[in-house]
């Protein structure tokens, strides 16, 4: 597999991780206005998901998707995180953080991935 395919199913299977979560979190907030922000976002991961997608099969490739015990960890880590303070400020504090580690991460794929601009560019 190239490094633009690579690239792609990362960018897939990061944006399906931000849709889950995102959705995980909508039906735990209270807040109304925060719950449009989150609402927000999951459109646009959503929307960055199901390009990622179509970019994949436009090359020939199927996406592959995250670990099940991976979501199975992620959703359980977020429902522990959640227990006892599920405050807007709290989970926009957990939000900041894994969106960090996700930048992070994609950083050090990309330096790996070097020849992958143009899909990225696509994905703009």
């Amino acid at each position: 597999m190239d490094d633009d395919i690579k690239l792609l199913n990362y960018i897939y299977q990061n944006s399906l991780m931000g849709v889950d979560t995102i959705s995980q979190l909508i039906d735990i907030v209270e807040n109304p206005r925060f719950k449009r922000y989150l609402q927000k976002k999951y459109h646009g991961y959503q929307k960055f998901h199901l390009k990622a997608k179509r970019l994949l099969h436009q090359h020939g490739y199927d996406e592959r998707g995250i670990k099940k015990i991976d979501q199975i960890k992620t959703y359980l880590m977020i429902n522990m995180q959640t227990l006892t303070d599920h405050s807007s400020s709290h989970i926009a504090k957990m939000l900041m953080v894994g969106s960090s580690m996700g930048i992070i991460n994609t950083i050090t794929t990309v330096k790996k991935c070097h020849k992958a601009k143009k899909e990225i560019i696509k994905l703009m």
